[in-house]
């Protein structure tokens, strides 16, 4: 914590409520503008984006410094800070490639501060993994991943299958995302990585509360968070109230 910050990795996994802080940061038009840089869905498009026109190949030196050059610029945003959001499904993709980039260094963390400058880690979580679980099936099958305040389509994306309650498929995410929850915590301690850890509770709950937080952990006035509203709006309603019930109801699950 004794470097002036230079960027920040928020760290998180599906569903716990990344989209609403990164918008609310990039609101701030001090915190840079984060995103999943290194999602490996998501890297043609951002090549697309940036005018890229090398095969998308994160083996490759040449695309790998053009790469992460325009990464570096849209994850500023035009401020001081580079902000990116790391998803667990994209850890060890996102490592390895830091890897050949920074061979020699002793740990991810120090991979990390090679690539973009002294560096914050914010750890994102989700407590209720159910519900957690819900959200993530409905977006599936609905394909509507991310709202607008006003309730039109920020993320809209083709359904993957017909809605419906599915416990198995709840299951299956659960333990999915345990699994995810689980390796964070391995990561930072092998690292030698003291993150800001936050809940999607809070954050649900208080949006401006915690993005001060976030802010004065990356070296920035929190009364910036003063005049921010979340950009987002809840998806959660009666149908993921139903579910939840359900589930917990069968078998005996409490």
């Amino acid at each position: 914590m004794n470097d002036t910050p230079q960027s920040y990795v928020l760290c998180s996994n599906p569903r716990s409520g990344t989209t609403l802080l990164c918008d609310m940061l990039a609101q701030t038009g001090v915190a840079g503008r984060p995103d999943s840089f290194f999602g490996a869905q998501h890297l043609a498009d951002w090549c697309a984006d940036w005018g890229i026109t090398e095969a998308v190949d994160p083996d490759d030196a040449h695309f790998t410094e053009k790469y992460f050059a325009a990464m570096r610029r849209e994850g500023q945003g035009g401020t001081a800070l580079f902000g990116l959001r790391l998803m667990g499904p994209d850890l060890g993709s996102a490592c390895a490639w830091l890897g050949r980039r920074h061979p020699g260094l002793p740990d991810d963390a120090a991979r990390f501060a090679a690539a973009f400058g002294p560096v914050r880690f914010i750890y994102l979580s989700r407590t209720d993994k159910l519900a957690e679980a819900v959200s993530f099936l409905r977006a599936e099958q609905s394909g509507l991943w991310h709202s607008r305040p006003d309730g039109s389509a920020l993320e809209e994306l083709p359904p993957a299958g017909p809605p419906g309650y599915d416990a198995a498929a709840l299951t299956r995410r659960i333990t999915e995302l345990q699994a995810l929850d689980a390796a964070w915590p391995v990561w930072f301690d092998a690292n030698g990585i003291a993150p800001l850890r936050l809940s999607y509770e809070n954050l649900s709950e208080a949006p401006q509360k915690t993005l001060a937080q976030v802010l004065a952990f990356i070296g920035l006035d929190p009364g910036c968070a003063a005049d921010i509203a979340p950009g987002t709006r809840k998806l959660a309603d009666a149908t993921s109230a139903a579910w939840i019930a359900r589930y917990r109801a069968e078998a005996g699950r409490a």
